[in-house]
């Protein structure tokens, strides 16, 4: 039997101090498999405040980071521009891990579900990463190899005192703006034969819907606990974080799948 100290350096050990392991993670390929690794069998401890060691996540020297108005596309009909597409899908799956984990270890007082939901969430992303650096590989590149915007960490670093704006607007916001995306692009690759990217989108596709739903489940949970409404509040949410304005083409079907309500879609015409 394990001495007083023992049992307690074990209690500390939980799944919300277990995810700032990967999120402090610099290398990317290391992130993704200590997040797939990630026990969810671990006690959560909702309660406990957390510091973590860094002032963000950890971060590789490459790619390098700029704004996304200098990122420059280059032709479909050649391997670099289908690469180039690639990674940028990639970069944002790797920050997707990020968002989820900092969720996990940053907002304490939730239930449990909600741990658990985020590091499900946390480990999908990873295997999206996975997938999608396998295929670079496959190209010639790697992760890393072209230039990439930091606009999702960016949103997460303005939101990280309420975790309310976090829900609201990182989840059902800029990922949602993903479901809108991910046909167009598909289309884009398979037109030019990429269709194992393809096969990847799709994959993407379906679990991301899973993705914006847990938001929009957990958005609607905070609302209520604080006597807020759900639709009014997104907006000046929006209008308060200067979020970005959302504009169509919109994936009505599967925002619907994501749990948007009639009232939410109508809102964004």
């Amino acid at each position: 039997m394990p001495d007083r100290g023992t049992r307690s350096k074990m209690t500390m050990h939980t799944l919300r101090t277990a995810a700032l392991g990967p999120w402090a993670q610099a290398h990317p390929v290391l992130k993704a498999q200590a997040t797939l690794a990630l026990d969810l069998c671990l006690p959560v401890n909702p309660e406990q405040i957390l510091q973590a060691p860094s002032a963000g996540p950890g971060r590789s020297a490459k790619p390098v980071l700029v704004p996304h108005t200098q990122l420059k596309a280059k032709s479909m009909a050649t391997t670099e521009g289908r690469a180039m597409l690639v990674h940028s899908i990639a970069h944002i799956e790797l920050n997707a891990i990020d968002l989820a984990l900092d969720v996990v270890w940053r907002f304490a007082g939730m239930p449990e579900a909600f741990y658990t939901d985020w590091v499900r969430i946390a480990q999908e992303e990873a295997k999206h990463f996975t997938l999608l650096r396998e295929h670079l590989l496959t190209m010639g590149f790697d992760y890393g190899d072209f230039p990439a915007h930091n606009t999702l960490w960016d949103m997460a670093e303005r939101t990280q005192g309420d975790l309310l704006a976090r829900i609201g607007i990182v989840p059902r916001t800029m990922e949602a703006r993903g479901l809108d995306a991910s046909p167009g692009v598909k289309n884009k690759l398979i037109s030019v034969g990429d269709h194992r990217a393809g096969e990847i989108l799709d994959i993407i596709l379906a679990e991301e819907i899973g993705h914006v739903a847990a938001g929009n489940r957990w958005y609607r949970y905070l609302c209520g606990r604080r006597g807020l409404d759900p639709v009014s509040t997104y907006a000046a949410l929006i209008a308060q974080y200067d979020a970005p304005k959302l504009r169509p083409p919109f994936n009505m079907a599967a925002r619907r799948l994501a749990g948007f309500e009639e009232a939410e879609l109508a809102a964004l015409s």
